[in-house]
């Protein structure tokens, strides 16, 4: 996997319902409009959040919030928030891999901003609502407590 190098380029349909999380500090992060999100529980177990990027595995216990909203940047030992995209939002991320056969299902983050149905290892996003005009329309999952790795 590939990290975002530049803000996603994302479609809201409807209405955006979005929630602010603590970023860890421990270390400087930048961060990305259409990263995931995630409570990563091995390296921070105080609920501040940490994107999904290619060094993480994501484990049991691990926690999809949501999908951020906003170029984020902070240096080590900084106290900021982060504007993320949650549940029920319908987000639309470009895509090509998917077809309205693909409807209902589960999607994750693959690759620099690509999606896919079977990654192991990657949180869920939500589930597949729509395809259209070269978006693949996804309406994003509540908190979900990843099980099984």
């Amino acid at each position: 996997m590939a990290d975002l190098t530049a803000a996603a380029d994302l479609r809201v349909w409807g209405e955006a319902f979005t929630e602010r999380y603590e970023v860890d500090s421990t270390g400087a992060q930048t961060i990305y409009r259409g990263t995931p999100i995630i409570h990563d529980m091995n390296l921070d177990n105080t609920g501040h959040v940490n994107p999904f990027v290619a060094a993480v595995v994501v484990a049991d216990g691990d926690v999809s919030v949501g999908i951020a909203a906003e170029n984020f940047s902070s240096a080590a030992a900084e106290v900021k928030f982060i504007e993320c995209y949650v549940f029920p939002t319908i987000l639309g991320f470009k895509s090509t891999i998917f077809t309205n056969a693909d409807l209902g299902k589960l999607v994750f983050p693959a690759d620099s901003g690509l999606l896919a149905v079977t990654v192991a290892a990657h949180p869920l996003i939500g589930t597949l609502w729509r395809v259209d005009d070269g978006y693949a329309w996804i309406r994003l999952t509540r908190p979900y407590i990843h099980t099984g790795g």
